[in-house]
């Protein structure tokens, strides 16, 4: 019986972990990265290719939209609570914004493509046999 080695479990680290350290879905070295958000082409390890995966943009919008609604809330308080002149305001939010969306980006990203590859989530592909 042949079994095919990206039907199986075995060596694929979880989700989270995959997140969180950039391992690769198939064999779970961490060769999913090029540098800090970049993903590597593909797996150094196993060979699987990151290019057919299709992450996107989605990582990016969501973190903004997420730690941005935290920000809002958090400066509101700030100004209701202590009323501070609006400078502080800026040297406050600016920097944990990017701080927050930077140090998440990667982990968002990697859980995205880990879920496109447990998935097996492809874009479509048409090949125009069925136009009318």
């Amino acid at each position: 019986m042949v079994t095919d080695e990206t039907d199986t479990s075995k060596g694929r680290p979880a989700m989270r972990e995959a997140a969180l350290f950039g391992c690769c879905p198939r064999c779970g070295a961490r060769t999913l990265f090029d540098g800090w958000i970049k993903f590597s082409d593909k797996c150094s390890k196993c060979g699987l290719d990151y290019t057919r995966f299709n992450v996107g943009d989605g990582p990016a919008a969501f973190l903004t939209l997420g730690i941005g609604t935290i920000i809002v809330a958090l400066a509101l308080w700030v100004q209701l609570s202590f009323a501070p002149p609006w400078w502080v305001h800026v040297i406050l939010w600016v920097p944990l914004t990017v701080i927050g969306v930077m140090a998440g980006l990667r982990a968002v990203k990697a859980w995205l493509l880990v879920a496109e590859y447990s998935r097996r989530a492809e874009e479509h592909r048409h090949d125009g046999s069925d136009l009318s």
